[in-house]
């Protein structure tokens, strides 16, 4: 521990994110990236981005992208927010809304980059158990608070709510900003943006990274109520003025304008998810409804911890989290079918 850091860094515990080894090659089932490759109407766009015009500064508003996001999803210009990648776009939510008197309310199982930011940007919070299917129950998040977060599907387990569900959520809590973190979204879940038109302290936040198979550019949305918005860009201004590059622009551009490729590509990841599922479901284990590009899964007789360690030792990587309520479970994200096949064969050979 350096004598030089200042007391916020010695006390904080950051955020771990998937082990990527390079002791070998892996089948990587263990940080949700999508197994398919990006639309290529976005690679070419990322090709022809690739001039001299990389010496100038990238556009500071990113115009052309929040247009494009607009357009997709019927809102205005002026309620999309970008950002380097939606873990940017979150941590200035926190700044911007929730260093509040009262507590920011999220779920005791969810992802946990929401305690980091609040531990780094001194944020009190409350953490709302999840139900025992790990479902959220928005009537536990009426009481007072400083805003309200969760993942929808959750990040961690991939359960969902269905839209009237936030909408009660909204109208219940009319004085805080109330954050949903759509990551996961278009792997079945519906999303709560057109809501936005009608609650102003909606916020939705969107990453290129899943869906779309674009984890390497770091690109990620918000959309919300114009106030929202400009307090959003108030903090990034603050911050980094310049948060996407060229390349990210116009590939992330040319990606959400290329909606027949991403429809082909989550529509099979749906499909092989339920394929998977039942064959997980015929060797024993319990799993948690999911509408995300992951399962979370349970033995009755097999510790978590070992068959994670055995599918390592077999070149597969999968997510253990020893953390209470899900010390036994393992997140697994879904791959191609030959990748998932694999899984299951060496999965088998385990319970």
């Amino acid at each position: 521990m350096s004598t030089y850091w200042s007391q916020t860094i010695r006390d904080l515990e950051p955020y771990v994110p998937g082990e990527q080894p390079k002791d070998k090659q892996y089948v990587k089932l263990n940080t949700n990236e999508n197994p398919y490759p990006p639309s290529p109407k976005a690679l070419e766009a990322i090709r022809l981005a690739t001039d001299e015009s990389l010496r100038l500064y990238p556009d500071p508003n990113c115009q052309q992208l929040k247009g494009a996001i607009a357009d997709h999803y019927g809102v205005k210009r002026d309620q999309v927010f970008v950002g380097n990648g939606s873990d940017e776009v979150l941590a200035l939510s926190f700044i911007t809304f929730f260093r509040q008197r009262l507590p920011l309310l999220f779920p005791d199982v969810t992802y946990s980059f929401y305690e980091v930011y609040c531990d780094l940007f001194n944020i009190a919070s409350r953490r709302i158990p999840l139900a025992d299917d790990f479902s959220v129950h928005t009537e536990d998040y009426v009481q007072p608070n400083g805003g309200i977060i969760f993942a929808n599907a959750n990040a961690l387990t991939g359960h969902c709510l269905e839209p009237f569900h936030i909408r009660d959520l909204l109208e219940k809590n009319g004085d805080s900003v109330v954050a949903i973190d759509e990551a996961y979204i278009d792997f079945g879940g519906e999303t709560v943006i057109p809501l936005v038109q009608e609650f102003q302290n909606l916020l939705v936040i969107q990453t290129f990274s899943k869906a779309r198979s674009l984890a390497g550019l770091r690109v990620g949305f918000a959309v919300g109520h114009e106030e929202l918005v400009e307090g959003l860009e108030r903090a990034k201004n603050s911050f980094n003025s310049y948060p996407l590059g060229r390349l990210a622009l116009a590939g992330a551009t040319a990606a959400i304008q290329d909606d027949a490729y991403f429809q082909e590509t989550r529509r099979t990841v749906m499909k092989t998810r339920e394929r998977v599922v039942v064959q997980l479901k015929r060797m024993g284990f319990e799993l948690v409804p999911s509408q995300a590009n992951f399962l979370l899964m349970e033995h009755p007789s097999v510790r978590g911890r070992e068959i994670y360690e055995k599918l390592r030792d077999q070149g597969i990587l999968v997510r253990y989290f020893n953390k209470p309520r899900v010390a036994n479970h393992l997140r697994v994200t879904i791959g191609t079918e030959e990748e998932m096949d694999q899984f299951l064969f060496k999965l088998e050979s385990i319970v």
